[in-house]
């Protein structure tokens, strides 16, 4: 594995009632790599995402947080990948995962959606090809599956909160190996990554 990765999408809400809960972790992580490498957020209505582009090691990776609410996420992502002529291999996905638990964060290469809308819709948007990188971010789970929903559009404990994004900054750390195509080293330092 060692794609080099083009666009970089962070799963959420829009909305300032859906900021800080748990489904919005992807939109958490963009925020702070855009943080780092001083991208600017701008909405483009032609996707229907909040976009920007940040250098890192020297090359030119987009952003997205498609504001079309969570189920929906697919449309920005394919249009924007079909636009710029993005591979599948070329796109990192970041968000929230029900199955870890809240201060780890895992780098995978495809997979199913697992039950996540977001993940469901932006496969379904790429001619159902799951060969997409993701990031993640868990944020544990809260025992029922009928609880699920409630579970995901609430805010974080704390102390589950700090845990996160202490996930998010280490994840940030290892994203420069990511994108720099040493997927194994990056998913290694980032599995053995525990926060306290």
């Amino acid at each position: 594995m060692n794609d080099n990765i083009q666009l970089v999408v962070g799963l959420g809400n829009p909305g300032a009632q859906y900021s800080a809960t748990r489904h919005n972790a992807g939109f958490d992580y963009v925020d702070e790599l855009a943080r780092k490498y001083q991208g600017n957020w701008k909405f483009e209505s032609k996707y229907g995402a909040e976009i920007c582009h940040i250098l890192v090691n020297q090359t030119k990776v987009w952003l997205i947080k498609p504001m079309s609410f969570m189920n929906r996420s697919g449309q920005a992502v394919g249009s924007f990948a079909n636009f710029y002529k993005i591979s599948t291999e070329n796109i990192l996905v970041a968000h929230d995962e029900l199955d870890i638990e809240p201060g780890t964060a895992r780098f995978k290469l495809g997979g199913g959606h697992g039950g996540h809308n977001g993940l469901r819709d932006i496969i379904s948007a790429l001619a159902n090809n799951k060969n997409f990188y993701r990031l993640r971010l868990g944020i544990g789970h809260p025992g029922h599956a009928k609880d699920v929903s409630d579970f995901v559009l609430s805010k974080a404990k704390v102390e589950e909160r700090i845990s996160l994004e202490r996930a998010i900054d280490c994840a940030i750390e290892q994203t420069e190996l990511a994108f720099d195509g040493n997927w194994s080293k990056a998913m290694n330092n980032l599995h053995s990554f525990k926060a306290e």
